[in-house]
């Protein structure tokens, strides 16, 4: 079995080597005097652990173990738009927003219809 400082340090070490910026900024596009960078949300996650059986416990089997693993989640947030007019950020989609609307919608329709109810 490894030992936990040594996967831990690992684990560290491919985190380092992966986070980089072109991983939340995708390549330059450009077209009719506009420049598009491509923009991500990246988000990484690791876990490591090591245990083994208490000798004292007659129901586990005295022994060891460990395991780690890890995962990068990527999901696309919008671009940046560079042209004459200066730079402005494109949001693709916003969750909260869209939210708020879905709610407002749901709101207004719910009093018009009791409003029409009682007519």
């Amino acid at each position: 079995m490894s030992d936990p400082s040594i996967v831990i340090k690992a684990l560290g070490e491919n985190l380092q080597s992966g986070a980089h910026v072109r991983n939340v900024y995708g390549e330059p596009v450009t077209a009719q005097g506009r420049t598009i960078i491509p923009v991500a949300k990246v988000m990484y996650g690791y876990g490591a652990g090591s245990g083994g059986a208490s000798a004292g416990r007659e129901s586990l089997p005295a022994g060891q173990g460990g395991g780690g693993g890890g995962g990068v989640r990527a999901i696309p947030v919008g671009a940046l738009e560079i042209s004459q007019a200066g730079t402005r950020f494109v949001r693709l989609w916003d969750a909260k927003r869209a939210g708020v609307a879905l709610g407002a919608a749901f709101l207004f329709g719910a009093l018009l219809g009791r409003f029409r109810c009682r007519r």
